[in-house]
């Protein structure tokens, strides 16, 4: 079902600004773990551990969420299709990593926050960890984004069957042709 042209825009521009904000949360998330790791001073390591948990789950979780369901509703209601194109099939799947993980993540995150909240120091153990999963999360959205651009080329073999149905039914040889065929 195509969805049409001011529904498809509208979402299309619901969906590029939460999967931009993902983006932007991340750096911002990014930000405070550097702060963390480069800091003497304990309230400041506190704070930021306090605020990672926050802007984690009342931020980038809601964007992640909300950006892969606009996702599948842009690849459901738009020509391109859900499984048509390896390019979305591979959006679809780094976006869906990229949310289980931070999902699984946040876990510790809270932990590491509410230890800080009650403690008079913080852990920084697990900052290199947080670099890491910021760093690589990060990464993952940005090439989302590329692909999501470009939109290289490579239909799937469903894809290459429907494309191949589309010019059978445009040109009027799909049934004739198969009559024909002893």
């Amino acid at each position: 079902m195509t969805m049409m042209p001011s529904v498809r825009k509208l979402v299309l521009a619901t969906h590029l600004t939460l999967s931009v904000g993902w983006i932007g949360a991340a750096l911002a998330y990014l930000a405070l773990v550097l702060a963390a790791m480069t800091t003497q001073e304990a309230q400041t390591l506190r704070a930021a551990w306090i605020a990672m948990d926050l802007i984690g789950w009342y931020v980038i979780v809601p964007l992640a969420l909300t950006s892969l369901a606009t996702g599948l509703v842009m690849s459901l209601g738009t020509p391109w299709g859900l499984f048509r194109h390896y390019w979305v099939l591979f959006s679809l799947g780094l976006t869906t990593l990229a949310t289980v993980v931070l999902l699984e993540h946040m876990q510790s995150v809270t932990v590491y926050a509410d230890l800080a909240a009650k403690t008079p120091s913080a852990a920084t153990g697990e900052l290199p960890v947080e670099l890491v999963h910021a760093g690589l999360g990060l990464l993952v959205l940005l090439a989302v984004q590329v692909m999501n651009v470009y939109k290289p080329r490579g239909l799937t073999p469903y894809g290459l069957r429907k494309q191949q149905e589309q010019r059978a039914t445009r040109t009027g040889y799909g049934a004739a042709t198969e009559e024909a065929a002893p």
